[in-house]
């Protein structure tokens, strides 16, 4: 008889551990965790676009100037713009540090800035804008300013995300209890008219 007692206990105990298990795990215990590892793979991408038309870059700059070598302050400024980028310690860690998230931005919008005086100064030079190695990089680029844009899109939505599940409940109450440590997370700010948009790069 207390055998079978005992037995029934134990399997009250673990049905009802079970339940307690499955009523955590529907109603939010992981949203936290599991957005803030969206935020991440949001950023990685976009990095990876970013790396991808700094990678461009030599490449193009090197094209204009076999037509346009006296345009040093415009091909200088792009040289220089990359550079400071590239002098960015660009990991993980980036988006946990505001300050460092912002100079990260406000250097990827002078390089933006710089590629678009370029492509400016393109239009002085039809030779040029005919070359065929200029066309495929012109392609690139274009395709590339649009990867950045729909990859900084994601990442602000994912930041979202992140950001109201803290703030609300029931998340509210699982960042106070358990996690605790991960902070509010910033995201890029508009610092122009039309900053969502991609760099127009036709040069038809």
């Amino acid at each position: 008889m207390n055998f079978a007692i005992a037995g029934n206990r134990r399997l009250c105990t673990g049905t009802l551990l079970c339940l307690l298990l499955l009523g955590l795990g529907g109603c939010g215990i992981n949203n936290i965790p599991t957005n803030d590892e969206q935020v991440k793979a949001a950023w990685a991408q976009v990095e990876n676009q970013y790396q991808r038309r700094a990678d461009l870059i030599p490449n193009l700059v090197k094209t204009v100037k076999a037509y346009a070598a006296h345009e040093r302050e415009t091909l200088q400024a792009v040289t220089e713009a990359r550079a400071k980028v590239g002098a960015i310690q660009v990991d993980q860690n980036l988006i946990d540090d505001p300050a460092k998230l912002q100079q990260f931005e406000a250097a990827q919008a002078q390089l933006s800035s710089a590629l678009a005086r370029l492509m400016v100064v393109v239009e002085r030079y039809p030779n040029l804008k005919a070359d065929q190695n200029f066309l495929a990089l012109q392609s690139q680029l274009e395709g590339t300013e649009n990867r950045i844009s729909v990859a900084r899109r994601d990442y602000i939505q994912a930041v979202e995300r992140y950001n109201r599940e803290i703030r609300t409940f029931p998340g509210r109450i699982w960042h106070t209890i358990l996690y605790s440590d991960m902070p509010l997370r910033e995201t890029f700010k508009a610092t122009g008219e039309d900053v969502e948009k991609a760099p127009q790069v036709d040069f038809q």
